[in-house]
């Protein structure tokens, strides 16, 4: 873009660490495109080093499951109203929201009264689950940039405008056909657990994965397990939940990118989410865990529309990889797994195989510009 475009202001709001990340890749994208830009608004860390001014840090309004909303109501509420202070007062050419739909939809409510445009990167699940709310992004939202590509077809037959940009993890994972093939008959079998990126899910998740690693221990005397630590936890909450059982396990954290685990273990027992994505990616064999208060489970259970919830299997349309929800997440289920694909090679190859097949179908590496020259054109209308 031409530098002697005038100077932009872009609101931008990331309410989870992915979304954190691939906001900053967005805002980088844009800079190169035009160097007169300002960044302020709602993020983490990595939209910080991207150069945006975060006002709020999104770890204080970041919560999962339906019933845990309610510790943080105090929070959310100062934050909705922090957001809307933030938009009177700088006027931003642009919104642009990223995932967080409880929050990010009703920030965009504010900015359609201001005649604000809006971009929305990373579509809410709304096709799994509330699919009433396509009501709402129609009536607030400019323009959808939608990184699956079934999420294109929904929202072009609800009539909203939308363009599939391609998963933004394809800019910065490495080629997934790229195996680590170190582990051969006679290394140590290393199994990768990865517990979540948040407090809440750590805690709910990883005493379940070292309780199984324990019962698998009993099974293959030589076998280690490396957790994997999230960008924005801390050290120290993590030692104290391992420590319990750092006596019994080849026990390792790893505070390194999430890609350094996957490198180093046959397979990983991942929290579903975004990270596994980046396993299948890098065709990493998982087993997909997830558990949740009772209350928010059999809340979401009768709204959830569709059969899978790892986003790999969502993607290929077929179950892939095993899932364990809730009460099937269990330590004797988890090690039973384990153990079958840690003793049968042939089995994760096989599994790889599809995960990388599957990969073809999130589109090619560029998802950041693509987003970018859309965030453009909603700034020309404003020029």
């Amino acid at each position: 873009m031409n530098d002697s475009v005038s100077f932009k202001c872009v609101m931008i709001i990331a309410g989870e660490a992915s979304g954190d990340l691939h906001g900053a890749n967005l805002v980088r994208a844009m800079r190169r495109k035009h160097p007169n830009l300002f960044f302020f608004g709602i993020g983490g860390d990595a939209l910080r080093k991207a150069g945006v001014r975060v006002l709020i840090d999104s770890a204080s309004l970041s919560v999962v499951g339906i019933t845990e909303v309610v510790a943080k109501i105090p929070q959310i509420l100062k934050g909705f109203s922090a957001a809307a202070d933030m938009m009177k007062a700088l006027r931003p050419d642009l919104l642009i929201l990223i995932d967080f739909p409880d929050f990010n939809l009703k920030v965009a409510k504010t900015a359609k009264k201001t005649g604000i445009p809006v971009l929305y990167y990373i579509s809410p699940q709304i096709w799994a689950w509330r699919s009433g709310r396509v009501k709402t992004i129609a009536r607030r939202v400019d323009h959808m940039a939608v990184i699956l590509p079934f999420e294109a077809d929904f929202y072009e037959k609800h009539q909203v405008p939308v363009t599939f940009v391609g998963h933004p993890l394809l800019d910065i994972e490495p080629d997934g056909s790229v195996y680590d093939s170190n582990h051969g008959p006679s290394s140590i079998p290393t199994l990768g657990l990865l517990p979540g990126s948040r407090e809440g899910e750590i805690v709910r998740h990883l005493p379940v994965m070292l309780q199984s690693a324990v019962r698998l221990q009993k099974t293959m005397k030589h076998i280690r397990f490396i957790v994997s630590m999230a960008p924005g936890i801390h050290r120290e909450f993590l030692d104290q939940i391992c420590a319990p059982f750092s006596d019994q396990l080849s026990l390792e954290i790893d505070d390194r990118e999430v890609g350094s685990v996957f490198n180093r273990c046959d397979m990983v027992v991942a929290v579903s989410g975004t990270v596994t994505l980046q396993a299948a990616i890098h065709g990493k064999p998982m087993i997909i865990i997830y558990r949740v208060s009772p209350v928010s489970y059999w809340l979401g259970r009768a709204l959830i529309q569709v059969n899978h919830i790892g986003l790999i299997n969502l993607v290929a349309g077929e179950s892939i990889v095993p899932e364990l929800i809730q009460e099937k997440a269990s330590p004797e289920t988890i090690s039973a797994i384990s153990h079958r694909l840690l003793t049968h090679p042939e089995e994760r190859e096989s599994i790889r195989r599809k995960l990388l097949k599957a990969k073809t179908i999130l589109g090619g590496p560029g998802a950041s510009g693509r987003v970018a020259d859309i965030a453009f054109d909603l700034l020309k209308c404003q020029a």
